[in-house]
């Protein structure tokens, strides 16, 4: 007999495939949509975060619609490669993590798919897109501010979020010696006291901190965490075993501390912290109208980002945690802003008292979700464990 627990999650494992498929098909194009009602449009980040779930899923009505988003993204790629941030609109361009997200689900669809050359042409004029985005041209890429998934937040220079999608993909698409080269120079500490020596190199690690820098560029760097590209580090296999665990008990013991500062409620923890406030340096005028601390990028509980936590600690193995923490995202998950879905799915949590703030019904919410469960109960981590144990 089912526990009410293992009830629960089968509830919102079907829940989530509901939310997919009913966004499978958007008035783009027929392309799917980004969320049930907000976002009609097919934003490319979001649906190529989706295959995740998808994969797993064995869907093939959901597996059709991807190889149609992919198809339809190498279509509309420029003449030198990028990948625009809308999928059915080659004009609209300049986001940071669209073109590496492209080359790690092409890579995830060929393992799907079978098909080791599928979009042969587009992956290579990708590969040559990216090669051209590292100003030292020595492996880390660089971005300029709200370019990727934060776009209302900075990040200047060598983001860890969007690094380590870049060392994902070279891993799933057998570029393992640009890979390593990578993964070194991700290893490489952040520059501190504001000199910078010849032939010195800045990485991502801080000193003294089990976590890897938000950012980093010349002897400028932010150390606030940031809980996607430190999940994709340890899921990727960036972070050594020793670090990933070390990581995952800093991450438990600050979330304590939130909690005992009426920072944080629940058991999930937010995207990035500590939060910025209007007193601090790093602070932009604009937030206060969208990226307040505990909101938005600044702090907010973000589904599908806790999706990939809880797959970085089953990478960890640390599956007890897991458990626990898919059993709190499944109580998220149920949270609706409109208050009339049983399951919402929605798009993002306020920090401090835990109300959804968001869309509802978001893809990759429902996707990553998908993506967390099975993980969770296979104890192991499609697709990552390829790229990890490489």
């Amino acid at each position: 007999m089912k526990t009410n627990y293992e009830k629960e999650i089968e509830q919102a494992k079907k829940a989530a495939l509901e939310v997919l498929l009913h966004n499978a098909h958007g008035p783009f194009h027929g392309l799917p949509r980004t969320a049930g009602w907000g976002y009609p449009e097919p934003y490319t980040r979001d649906q190529m975060i989706s295959i995740l779930g998808i994969a797993v899923s064995n869907n093939q009505e959901l597996i059709k619609s991807i190889r149609n988003v992919l198809e339809t993204l190498a279509r509309n790629q420029t003449e030198h490669g990028h990948i625009p941030s809308l999928v059915h609109d080659k004009d609209d361009r300049g986001a940071s993590d669209t073109t590496p997200l492209f080359l790690l689900a092409a890579g995830i669809f060929r393992k799907v798919s079978g098909e080791a050359d599928f979009l042969a042409e587009a992956v290579e004029k990708a590969l040559v897109w990216m090669s051209y985005q590292s100003p030292s041209d020595r492996f880390l890429v660089a971005q300029l501010p709200t370019s990727d998934w934060r776009d209302e937040q900075w990040v200047i220079g060598y983001g860890l979020y969007v690094n380590t999608l870049v060392y994902s993909y070279l891993r799933i698409l057998g570029e393992h010696e640009s890979a390593e080269k990578m993964r070194h120079a991700m290893s490489r500490f952040t520059v501190t006291g504001g000199t910078m020596h010849q032939h010195v190199h800045e990485g991502l690690v801080v000193k003294h901190k089990p976590y890897y820098a938000f950012w980093s560029y010349k002897i400028f760097s932010s150390e606030r965490f940031d809980l996607l590209g430190n999940s994709l580090a340890i899921l990727s296999g960036i972070a050594s075993p020793k670090r990933a665990d070390e990581m995952i008990s800093w991450i438990e013991e600050e979330c304590a501390g939130m909690h005992e500062r009426g920072e944080l409620t629940g058991a999930l923890p937010p995207n990035f912290f500590p939060f910025i406030k209007p007193e601090d340096p790093d602070w932009h005028e604009r937030y206060s109208k969208y990226n307040n601390p505990g909101d938005y990028h600044n702090g907010g509980i973000w589904p599908f980002i806790c999706g990939f936590y809880i797959a970085a600690l089953v990478a960890a193995k640390r599956y007890k945690l897991a458990a626990e923490k898919l059993e709190a995202l499944t109580q998220c998950s149920k949270l609706s802003a409109s208050g009339n879905q049983h399951f919402g799915f929605n798009e993002w949590i306020k920090a401090q008292n835990g109300k959804p703030l968001g869309q509802d019904w978001q893809t990759w919410s429902a996707s990553m979700y998908l993506y967390a469960a099975k993980c969770v109960e296979e104890k192991r981590t499609p697709f990552f464990d390829e790229i990890r144990n490489k």
